[in-house]
């Protein structure tokens, strides 16, 4: 069985942040999203992987490499443009082949990985088998119409929805997917909808079938999905101090404080984890936050946000919460007078001032 990892995509409900970054590679608990991808796969014993590319073709292979690190063999396939999931499985025939295979959306996480399921599809050999789960807004996602577990209907982003059985971002085929795709049109977001393929499978009667999962998923695509991501997985973390925390400062529950870390005089109430090269000091870190590597927080607190790498915020005289700071962003208050806000700010960025 071969993976397929769709890494294309111009990530644009999370800029600015993607204007100089892949989505993919945006970390969750000082991770990329798209390791926990590629961990998943290698983990349900699958290590023929290939990755759909597109602007961001560059940082994924400088973060991907040839895949070696996870034991896997890694082929990049160029998506020139991001015309859907469905495009991405048609232009990925020639890796596939005849083979099964596992498509799954870089930007995604289950907590459960998908080791289970690739057994059950080569166990049952359906033609396809969707992954499900239940969401409270189902309008924003594919979603699937069952009688029973037998899979009768599938809609994208329906306006009015028939169940709140969302898609998961993970999806198994056979080849029998390939002629599918062919048979399909453009959607109104002129992207060839994999939910329109699946659905030509059920209606020329061939086997698809439905898991719903039992574990957490996430799809990282927004603000406010990558912090709360971010919040689940630092739940499952087990404290570990590799760092310098000084007799003046506490740490609390489920705290990672990473080698050459240093934490002064500060107090972290986890989960939380501090990178490597990380300097604290005067500052409050509370719970569901990750400090990537070298960044240096002084005499500020931080809850409940992602701190990219090289960053620095100093002097801060309130506490910063629900929020996703860049790589090598400094934040810190002007000594000028007369006090005023100074902003540089990127495309669609957004400021929310007390």
């Amino acid at each position: 069985m071969k993976g397929l990892i769709l890494s294309g995509g111009k990530g644009t409900r999370l800029r600015p942040l993607t204007h100089t970054n892949a989505k993919q590679l945006v970390p969750i608990a000082n991770k990329p999203v798209l390791f926990y991808g590629l961990e998943a796969i290698r983990e349900a014993g699958i290590t023929d992987v290939g990755i759909i590319v597109g602007d961001t073709r560059k940082d994924i292979e400088q973060a991907v490499s040839d895949g070696s690190r996870w034991g896997i063999k890694v082929t990049y396939i160029d998506q020139p443009e991001p015309l859907g999931i469905a495009h991405a499985v048609a232009i990925a025939e020639p890796f596939i082949g005849t083979d099964p295979f596992v498509v799954y959306l870089g930007d995604n996480l289950l907590r459960d990985g998908i080791g289970d399921l690739v057994q059950e599809f080569l166990r049952r050999r359906p033609n396809g088998q969707i992954m499900l789960a239940r969401v409270d807004n189902p309008e924003q996602f594919g979603v699937a119409e069952l009688e029973g577990e037998k899979v009768v209907r599938l809609e994208e982003k329906p306006k009015k929805p028939k169940s709140d059985l969302a898609l998961v971002g993970v999806y198994m085929f056979d080849s029998s997917i390939f002629e599918a795709v062919k048979c399909i049109k453009p959607s109104w977001r002129n992207e060839l909808e994999i939910t329109d393929a699946i659905q030509h499978m059920i209606e020329q009667d061939f086997h698809v079938e439905s898991h719903i999962i039992d574990g957490w998923w996430k799809d990282t695509g927004k603000l406010e999905d990558m912090l709360e991501a971010n919040r689940m997985v630092l739940d499952t973390v087990e404290e570990r101090i590799e760092g310098s925390v000084d007799e003046g400062s506490t740490v609390e529950f489920k705290v990672v404080v990473e080698e050459g870390a240093e934490v002064r005089a500060s107090t972290i109430r986890g989960p939380a984890i501090i990178g490597a090269g990380a300097i604290l000091e005067n500052s409050y870190i509370g719970p569901f936050t990750s400090i990537d590597r070298g960044v240096r927080i002084t005499n500020s607190e931080v809850e409940h946000s992602i701190i990219l790498e090289g960053s620095v915020i100093e002097d801060i005289p309130v506490r910063i919460a629900d929020s996703l700071i860049g790589r090598d962003v400094v934040v810190a208050q002007s000594p000028h007078k007369p006090k005023a806000y100074r902003f540089m700010l990127g495309d669609a960025s957004r400021v929310g001032i007390l």
